[in-house]
């Protein structure tokens, strides 16, 4: 059995932890699941941390939605910075699942990329620990998370 951490935050405007929760309960029956829920973003390193180091999860999502603010880019990037800090020192995966305020052209869509980023994250969460041949296959795909996928670039020749 698996074991998968869910950090998220009450600054967020959508419950993303239970989405991805929704989420994960959908693909697999071999998932235990952890949550911590924290203030804002720049507190899910810790609690992440504590994730791994208390509860034993094999991989965390940290979930946040940073303000629009140019402080709130600025906390966004040093919550990030401590995201990758805990990552090195557990030697476990997190993925950091940031939808900021200001990428949605309206609040409806701003809802939708927050519950779709989530969900999606999700099932890489599922496929890394579960299935990590699936997550090779995608490689250099131009996957996104949310919006519209890149796709990949043409061969040069």
């Amino acid at each position: 059995m698996k074991r998968i951490g869910i950090a998220d935050t009450t600054f967020a405007r959508v419950n993303m932890g239970q989405v991805a929760i929704e989420t994960l309960r959908t693909l697999s029956s071999e998932i235990e699941i952890e949550r911590a829920t924290v203030p804002g973003i720049k507190d899910l390193p810790v609690a992440t941390r504590r994730l791994f180091r208390e509860r034993n999860a094999d991989l965390v999502m940290a979930l946040g939605m940073p303000g629009k603010a140019a402080v709130d880019k600025v906390c966004a990037h040093e919550a990030s910075q401590g995201l990758m800090q805990v990552g090195i020192l557990e030697l476990r995966p997190i993925l950091e699942i940031f939808v900021h305020e200001d990428e949605g052209k309206d609040e409806k869509e701003l809802a939708w990329l927050a519950r779709r980023r989530t969900e999606e994250h999700a099932e890489n969460a599922y496929l890394m620990l579960f299935h990590p041949e699936e997550m090779v296959k995608r490689a250099g795909q131009g996957l996104r998370q949310g919006f519209a996928d890149a796709g990949p670039l043409p061969k040069g020749e």
